[in-house]
């Protein structure tokens, strides 16, 4: 029998054939630690699964490669799912990978603890920027799916504990492939909107992945860097999703976190009175304080001005006092003097003073002064006053001024 003489890459597809036509090797499990890990521009992965004493050139396409949910890294142990072939152009054969699974837990949990560790690194889970729920928010959003279970709870709820707050369901989904881009959507159209004082993200109970949408790194980061604040309330109390560590609070149900979001309007109202009868109180012993006060400072400042004005209208009388005695002093020293004054004219209009220079005065029967001659008559007799003393004479005659003129 003639021997055969193959081409390279006949030689190459005839061996690949032989592969891929193995039932064996058309679908297996191979475990091993991955190495030499690329994740090349184009998305497919380049790796190789060895073991203690052996490896195989692995690839594992970008279509496989966006379904796998944690991060290949070197060292990691899998197992591998998929087929064996010959890359015809180098002759080499490698395993197509088509699903991963790692060694010891499930690809869920592996996926979640990465992104977990990824993001703590960066900071998104620090308290500093944890920020404070609004105690009496107006509008409260709640990113859900509209029909589920924790919509009806929340409204319920709001509807119970304060009607007068809006409530508004933005619709997403929460469950499959889409959820992820529906629920960073739902952020988007929320922030935009601006007027929702905090975000509820909520969804009810359900397997891990179930749940897996609220652990992608995207909704991770869309609930952290919301404008408002975020309650994560997925699942029940045990469940636990990356939002919850991303968001600025963690309600462990839908109804807890409406609870939280919602304040009680019966409660805001006796809170209310309560601080309304305390302000009275207070405004009551604040104005009696200062009415005493004022009062005490009406009396002082009375007191002081009446204490002055006294002071001052005592120094006032003791200057007017002053002053008025000694114009009195000046006025009886005047009036002495015009005292004295007159002193001397009365004494020298004095009759007796008269008298002494050698005047008498008639006086006639009756002692009536006489001044004139015609007073008199003769054969009357009169009375005669000197300084000295007095005599009595009769009138012999009277004669008038005009006849001893012309005597």
């Amino acid at each position: 029998m003639r021997e055969a003489v193959f081409t390279v890459t006949r030689l190459n597809g005839y061996i690949r054939n032989l592969l891929e036509g193995d039932v064996f090797l058309e679908s297996l499990l191979v475990q091993g630690e991955i190495s030499n890990f690329k994740n090349h521009t184009s998305g497919h992965w380049y790796f190789t699964l060895k073991d203690e004493n052996a490896a195989v050139n692995c690839v594992m396409f970008k279509s496989a490669a966006r379904g796998v949910p944690f991060t290949l890294h070197n060292g990691l142990k899998v197992i591998a799912a998929g087929r064996v072939s010959l890359y015809e152009k180098t002759g080499v054969y490698q395993v197509y990978a088509e699903l991963l699974t790692p060694l010891g837990k499930g690809s869920l949990a592996l996926a979640f603890e990465q992104l977990k560790a990824k993001l703590e690194a960066e900071g998104l889970f620090d308290a500093a920027h944890k920020r404070p729920i609004p105690a009496y928010p107006r509008c409260v959003a709640v990113i859900t799916s509209p029909t589920g279970a924790a919509a009806r709870d929340i409204i319920q709820i709001a509807r119970r504990r304060n009607p007068k707050i809006e409530i508004v369901i933005v619709p997403a989904l929460v469950q499959g492939a889409d959820a992820t881009g529906s629920i960073e959507a739902a952020f988007h159209m929320v922030n935009t909107w601006g007027k929702a004082e905090v975000i509820i993200l909520a969804r009810g109970g359900g397997s891990q992945e179930d749940l897996w949408p609220f652990s992608e790194e995207r909704t991770a980061r869309a609930v952290y860097n919301s404008r408002a604040p975020v309650i994560s309330a997925v699942g029940h109390e045990t469940d636990y999703s990356i939002s919850d560590f991303t968001a600025d609070l963690r309600a462990p149900t839908p109804s807890a976190a409406a609870e939280l979001a919602i304040p009680s309007y019966a409660r805001l109202e006796n809170r209310l009175r309560a601080a309304l009868s305390a302000l009275n109180r207070a405004a009551d012993g604040c104005l009696n304080s200062k009415r005493t006060l004022l009062n005490g400072q009406i009396r002082r400042n009375i007191s002081g001005r009446v204490i002055k004005a006294v002071g001052d209208r005592m120094l006032t009388v003791e200057y007017v006092a002053e002053r008025m005695e000694k114009a009195a002093r000046s006025r009886i020293s005047g009036e002495k003097l015009r005292l004295l004054g007159f002193s001397d004219r009365l004494k020298d209009l004095s009759p007796l003073n008269v008298l002494s220079r050698g005047y008498a005065a008639v006086l006639d029967e009756n002692s009536r002064r006489a001044v004139s001659a015609k007073q008199l008559e003769a054969g009357r007799r009169i009375l005669l006053m000197f300084a000295d003393g007095e005599a009595r004479a009769d009138v012999t005659e009277v004669m008038y001024a005009k006849e001893k003129a012309d005597l």
